[in-house]
């Protein structure tokens, strides 16, 4: 019987620019559901996510804080630079990517606002490796560290599809309510929806809330330039489950309640973090890649918002529920002129069934190596 492929065509939808979300709704939960339970699909607002959690569930958020990771500057030779930091690796080193008219040559320094300067002294991969001088120890310019400098001089790293300057708003709201743990160059969308006041509500409806870290990449909207799934290489994010979340985990079990992912990336730390068995408390890294045919271990339900055509993040809801519910799901948002993407509307998900929880040798799909 021959090898059935995972077509990366199957995953493309035309979606008119006009739905695409390039500013946040006034307010956080101003935002419409698309509820794709395992029954039927209906059409809501957001704070109607109450009426799908339950008493005693576990609502897990990723509580990685975005950082302002874009920098605008020159070369010595005096061209532009555009530079995205992807990894801020100590007080002065960060892996980034660097977007000029000639790629800077290593040895070679840029120049950016306040004095501040960098000089590439290698590559890996397609990211530039960038010393950052006066930061840190050495206290040269007085900016402190290379995260102090970037909140002094960096800009918020807005997706490419959002298509404008970063503004004087966004430094709040492409920023979830709880963020705490400075690393992302991406928000974790889904928690973007969430204030103070839906936080209470959740916790008086008798849901627990927990937290997971994994800083988001720039990868995260690197496009499939294959033509099948499985010959996709998925970028590595870092993530941190603590030993409090591993015992929620298990008092939920205990009492009947489910897991619930706010955010494909809460989703895929729980996932990465529980390829062994059962949930693993500490920190690593992960290139998993969830697509069809994958075997769920942990997350019974996810809160996610409209994802890209043909991205892996498009693919993981597509293993969860189901692709053909998944494409249907989004037919029917595009109808109804849902707002897309990173400041768009959201979709709550229950895990189809003969997905979860396989036994220990269950094959799955990380990205090789």
């Amino acid at each position: 019987m021959p090898v059935q492929y995972v077509n990366v065509d199957d995953f493309d939808f035309e979606l008119p620019d006009g739905l695409i979300a390039r500013h946040p709704p006034a307010q956080r939960r101003d935002a419409r559901l698309l509820a794709l339970t395992r029954d039927n699909l209906q059409h809501q607002q957001f704070p109607d996510l109450l009426s799908h959690v339950r008493p005693g569930d576990l609502l897990i958020f990723n509580d990685t804080r975005v950082i302002p990771a874009r920098l605008f500057g020159q070369k010595d030779s005096g061209g532009k630079v555009e530079v995205l930091i992807e990894r801020v690796v100590d007080d002065h080193e960060a892996l980034a990517h660097v977007r000029a008219s000639k790629s800077p040559k290593p040895g070679s320094w840029l120049q950016f606002d306040q004095g501040v300067r960098a000089q590439v002294t290698g590559r890996r991969d397609a990211l530039f490796i960038l010393q950052f001088q006066g930061c840190g120890s050495s206290q040269e310019s007085g900016c402190g560290t290379l995260l102090d400098v970037l909140e002094q001089i960096g800009h918020v790293p807005l997706p490419p599809y959002i298509d404008r300057p970063d503004e004087v708003g966004d430094m709040e709201r492409y920023q979830t309510v709880y963020a705490r743990e400075p690393g992302a160059v991406a928000a974790p969308t889904a928690g973007l929806h969430f204030d103070d006041e839906m936080l209470a509500a959740l916790e008086q409806h008798g849901v627990d809330i927990g937290y997971v870290t994994l800083h988001v990449g720039a990868g995260t909207f690197q496009p499939v330039r294959v033509d099948r799934v499985e010959d996709h290489h998925m970028h590595s994010e870092r993530y941190q489950i603590p030993d409090t979340l591993v015992e929620q985990v298990a008092q939920a079990h205990a009492r009947g309640g489910r897991i619930v992912a706010v955010g494909t990336t809460a989703l895929r730390a729980l996932e990465a973090a529980s390829q062994s068995g059962g949930l693993q408390a500490g920190q690593g890294e992960t290139d998993i890649f969830i697509f069809p045919g994958y075997q769920f271990r942990l997350v019974e339900c996810l809160l996610t918002n409209f994802h890209l055509p043909k991205s892996t993040l498009l693919m993981l809801i597509s293993a969860f529920a189901g692709q053909q519910r998944v494409m249907a799901a989004y037919q029917a948002a595009i109808e109804a002129e849902y707002r897309f993407f990173s400041y768009g509307d959201a979709m709550f998900i229950e895990r189809q069934s003969g997905v979860g929880r396989p036994a220990s040798d269950q094959k799955v799909h990380p990205c090789p190596e």
